[in-house]
């Protein structure tokens, strides 16, 4: 079935996991996205293990399959002027152009948005690095090490006493995908309105500060830098991440009418003493607190407790590995998990939409991730018009 973006033709020139994120975000949804890969190793992305194959990695590397469901697969090699030419047929007849080179990358390709423009005017151009197209730090190399750091999130990442430390998952460039797919379907709406495509500049360093939740603004006013919580939030008790018989649980017990609940799932009279019926309270006796709790929690699994919280009225919950994440009896009942058969990698599966329309339209579109140029042929004869002949020439001379 198609899907609710069908007809947006969407050129993907970027790699890693920024573009390649934005780019899965329109593809997934029905737009055709061409991905242009250098020949004989494509994206990088490619290299991350681990992978499904042990014969065949640069086909069943975990990152690559994921960020690259639903998309074609064009070798290209853009530093050739044969490529660049035939990059620019494609352009001709395409809505977005996302990539993510260093600044002025796609200038010295003669690829530079004004060139873009002229050859198609209502293309929209969505650019992403490192920390923008302009000012200072514009050239500066960076990992998501750096940029999450950069940015500011890493400061109020960690416990109170300890160093700041990094997200488990690449956050800040995942993060900046979403915003080029907000970003670059805004502009294709304006696009089809005027006429007129624009070039838009997403530096990764800056979603990173834009979700800096209360940190910088608390700090405008007051001068005072945000605190790092851990994972005993605000210092209180029974506000965190505890250990368990099985793993680890988050308990949120708050509002504090709801505290004596604690008292009763986990059948100890002393929570319900008046002196830890308040946040103040748990937050002066925290340790006590603490301690009374956790005996009851290292006797029972974490989806008991998770499900005890909950039925009493409290916010708790489980820290799920990837085994419960996949038997997690709310996500098989939302039906959301994809089972996509890949020829090396064999049949996985993957997360699906990250939104659920509660109609019954066919919204999203998944098939596997294409092999290494699977769909170079196809493209460049069927769609562009070149001959076989020609297409074998430009295999010969390394320009696919």
């Amino acid at each position: 079935m198609p899907g609710l973006l069908e007809g947006v033709k969407v050129i993907d020139l970027s790699r890693y996991f920024s573009g390649p994120y934005c780019t899965k975000l329109f593809a997934t949804l029905g737009a055709e996205v061409i991905k242009i890969e250098p020949p004989h190793n494509g994206d990088p992305i490619r290299g991350y293990g681990p992978f499904a194959s042990e014969t065949s990695s640069i086909e069943s590397g975990a990152w690559f399959l994921y960020l690259n469901t639903s998309k074609q697969s064009v070798t290209l090699d853009i530093k050739s002027q044969q490529g660049i030419s035939i990059l620019k047929d494609l352009v001709k007849s395409a809505d977005i152009l996302v990539e993510n080179f260093s600044p002025n990358t796609m200038e010295a390709l003669g690829l530079g948005y004004d060139v873009l423009h002229d050859i198609n005017p209502q293309l929209v151009v969505t650019s992403i690095s490192n920390y923008g197209q302009t000012g200072p730090y514009k050239d500066w190399k960076g990992t998501e090490l750096n940029l999450y750091a950069t940015g500011g999130l890493m400061n109020i990442t960690g416990e109170p006493e300890g160093t700041p430390l990094k997200e488990g998952a690449p956050l800040a460039q995942l993060g900046t995908g979403q915003n080029a797919f907000v970003a670059s379907m805004t502009a294709l709406m304006y696009a089809e309105e005027t006429g007129s495509g624009q070039h838009i500049d997403l530096a990764i360093a800056e979603y990173a500060t834009n979700v800096l939740e209360n940190a910088l603004m608390q700090y405008s006013y007051s001068g005072e830098e945000y605190s790092r919580v851990g994972n005993r939030g605000y210092g209180r008790a029974a506000w965190g991440i505890y250990p368990c018989g099985d793993g680890y649980v988050g308990i949120i017990a708050g509002p504090d009418q709801n505290w004596p609940e604690v008292s009763t799932i986990m059948e100890r009279e002393e929570l319900a003493e008046e002196k830890y019926a308040s946040r103040q309270g748990r937050l002066l006796y925290a340790d006590e607190v603490d301690a009374l709790m956790l005996p009851w929690l290292l006797d029972n699994n974490k989806v008991d407790i998770f499900k005890a919280g909950q039925e009493h009225g409290l916010g708790f919950s489980f820290v799920a590995n990837m085994q419960d994440i996949l038997e997690m009896e709310q996500l098989q009942a939302r039906k959301y998990f994809v089972d996509l058969d890949h020829p090396i990698a064999g049949t996985l599966k993957y997360p699906g939409p990250p939104i659920n329309p509660r109609t019954d339209i066919s919204a999203w579109v998944y098939t596997r991730a294409p092999l290494l140029g699977e769909n170079t042929e196809d493209i460049i004869c069927e769609r562009l018009g070149y001959s076989h002949e020609a297409f074998l020439s430009f295999r010969a001379d390394g320009v696919v």
